[in-house]
């Protein structure tokens, strides 16, 4: 059984009242696309993924660089754009099931998610809901006259994505019952034979407005935790220097099993701290003889896949490259790009320092370079 993904991220944002629309704000330094997107993709049974975006945003979405993503313009409303990206997949023959989804609900978990996949099993549809709790009460000629009780508000319920569906069922239903269409693609079904409902999550909730949005990076905050990485080389003449993954002109390199770049071990370790994993010796022993001259981008690009698949997101680091020699002022600019480059995130999420030693000890001997990191990581799931 295997799925594709709509993502719905074609609106205007009208409520959010922002000058960058809810699917482009960041958490972590991801938008709100990436962290749906980078769930999806931890799930086997979704092979292909398309993003409906609003054609205004063609350059942010642009911007994003998204890999093995299909792009669909969307439509002037919700459910026009749902229809857009339903056309697509029907002539593109793939997946016989859809899950359709919106984008500013990024905080579904992964086991949400696998359940909705493997209920669609024995289902026509699956739908997430959350039952009311709260007392209701309906506005009837200017006054509360009528309330909703007992019996009558336990049959009330509210309804969230990811929704999954036949894409046969769903298309021909979009096609035939557009106009009827109210607020999800559940709404189009009439018969209700053989849907499923299940249980949502409460942090499933809807961003609508800004405060929705600090809600939600409040529960990242919570999520949040750091690390510190530490590492040192021996400079010597005639060896390469390697310093944040840039090789750098120097009549001193350093010593070490892989190419010795310490601005690039420590953020490794910095990282697998944050994270809980160790550290990078005993992920990458330097008595491997497969790591050994291993350029280090290599080393943290494996550690920042293994994190990702864990569900963390980096979010910041903080560098202080220890150094008589070279000069780190004229290089901070290039080695920011680079890091983020490397990292995934913006440059604006890493600060790097240049200290010295004031000649004292081997550093300040020009005998050795130093680096130390504080890295902070989020989970996201």
């Amino acid at each position: 059984m295997s799925f594709s993904l709509i993502i719905l991220a074609g609106g205007n944002s009208h409520r959010f009242r922002s000058n960058i629309g809810k699917p482009y704000q960041k958490i972590a330094g991801k938008s709100l696309i990436e962290i749906n997107v980078d769930k999806a993709r931890k799930i086997k049974a979704i092979k292909k993924v398309v993003l409906v975006y609003n054609r205004k945003d063609f350059k942010r979405v642009k911007s994003l660089k998204l890999k093995n993503i299909k792009l669909i313009i969307g439509g002037k409303n919700r459910q026009q754009s749902a229809f857009n990206a339903l056309k697509y997949l029907i002539k593109n023959k793939g997946a016989t099931k859809v899950l359709i989804h919106d984008v500013a609900r990024p905080n579904f978990t992964l086991k949400l998610l696998n359940s909705i996949v493997k209920k669609m099993k024995s289902a026509r549809a699956v739908i997430p809901k959350i039952n009311i709790n709260d007392a209701v009460k309906q506005k009837i000629d200017s006054s509360l006259s009528e309330y909703i009780l007992g019996k009558k508000r336990d049959s009330l319920f509210l309804t969230q994505t990811p929704q999954a569906f036949n894409l046969k069922e769903i298309y021909h239903l979009h096609r035939t019952n557009g106009a009827k269409y109210k607020d999800d693609d559940i709404s189009l079904y009439m018969d209700l034979n053989k849907v499923k409902f299940i249980e949502g999550e409460k942090n499933n909730f809807k961003i609508t407005d800004l405060s929705d949005f600090e809600n939600l990076k409040n529960i990242y905050r919570s999520k949040q935790s750091v690390g510190i990485g530490f590492d040192v080389h021996r400079l010597a003449p005639k060896r390469k220097l390697y310093l944040a993954g840039l090789k750098i002109k120097s009549k001193l390199g350093t010593l070490g099993h892989s190419d010795g770049d310490p601005v690039l071990h420590a953020i490794t370790d910095a990282i697998l701290g944050a994270c809980q994993m160790g550290d990078i010796g005993s992920m990458f022993s330097d008595k491997n003889k497969k790591f050994k001259n291993i350029r280090s981008n290599i080393l943290l690009k494996k550690v920042l896949d293994q994190i990702k698949f864990k569900g963390y997101l980096l979010n910041n680091i903080d560098i202080n490259i220890i150094t008589q020699t070279p000069k780190i002022k004229n290089l901070k600019n290039k080695m920011i790009e680079n890091i983020a480059e490397l990292c995934e995130i913006s440059k604006d999420k890493i600060n790097i320092k240049g200290k010295t030693t004031e000649k004292l000890g081997v550093i300040g001997k020009e005998k050795a370079i130093a680096c130390e990191v504080i890295a902070s990581v989020v989970k996201y799931d």
